[in-house]
């Protein structure tokens, strides 16, 4: 299994949105990251950017990958903080780095509008390099990488979180009609992580459906699966969120299973060695 979703993150190097006193307010190590995937089946680990707030979080998520392939299988850098740097440069910055560039680029906030435009104007880039663009948006995630993905064909969309769906203790319904949107683009990929935190309260028969919805609408090749650890830990521990996350697969056959837990991973974030 590749876990497609999990942080690093020492707070002393910035992360000004970790409050003291928190269970997130320590640091979390590549060593901590390991010894979290035991005995859960995971055998590489995609890093995504935890709003560090500075390019050097990009460059220290590679720095990890370097030194820890062992554990770390690819990762996904934060644009927005280098939207100042311009295209050209963010163009240049990827083909210096070469095998060890970013596997994905996340943008995030309350909606596509609300992200820098500074940012935006670099998804041209990430279609032309094959770097997957990740949207981590609160509201019209789904919209957002559809209208992405019909912009630029080439470009491979991830969105985190389901799309942010509300807690199924609410209607989701316009989700679901934004699902079923974003899934008749074929460079769109969902991505099934934050259950934890999103539905907690919900029993796990009613998330196992919801997962199984959404792997039902994109298909298990663009479907991938993720911890959000260590975001989950007041919810529950990496296996718990990992169960939980594949819970809505159990039934499937085994190849399509291994499509939703490795090979789609494979495919979108272009793993090396895997």
């Amino acid at each position: 299994m590749i876990d497609c979703h999990a942080h690093l993150w020492d707070p002393g190097e910035g992360f000004p949105w970790i409050r003291p006193g928190s269970p997130h307010h320590r640091a979390f190590t590549a060593d901590d990251l390991a010894a979290a995937g035991e005995g859960t089946g995971v055998t590489g680990t995609v890093l995504v950017e935890a709003s560090r707030g500075d390019a050097g979080e990009t460059a220290r998520l590679r720095e990890l990958r370097r030194q820890r392939p062992d554990v770390i299988a690819g990762y996904v850098g934060n644009l927005h903080v280098h939207g100042d740097a311009g295209p050209a440069r963010f163009a240049a910055l990827l083909e210096e780095w070469g095998d060890t560039r970013p596997n994905g680029m996340r943008l995030g906030g309350a909606e596509w509008a609300d992200t820098p435009r500074a940012a935006r104007a670099l998804v041209p880039v990430l279609a032309e390099t094959g770097t997957a663009l990740e949207l981590n948006l609160y509201g019209g995630a789904l919209r957002a990488a559809a209208e992405a993905a019909a912009r630029h064909p080439a470009l491979t969309v991830v969105v985190d979180h389901l799309g942010n769906p509300p807690n199924l203790r609410e209607n989701p319904e316009s989700w679901r009609r934004d699902m079923e949107t974003a899934a008749r683009l074929p460079n769109v990929n969902m991505k099934i992580s934050g259950l934890l935190t999103q539905q907690h309260g919900v029993p796990d028969d009613r998330v196992a459906a919801l997962v199984r919805e959404v792997v039902g609408t994109f298909g298990p090749d663009r479907c991938l699966i993720g911890s959000d650890w260590p975001i989950c830990l007041p919810r529950g521990s990496r296996a718990r969120s990992l169960a939980v996350a594949g819970s809505g697969i159990a039934a499937l056959p085994a190849a399509e299973r291994r499509k939703v837990t490795d090979t789609s991973a494979v495919r979108v974030y272009r793993l090396r060695g895997r």
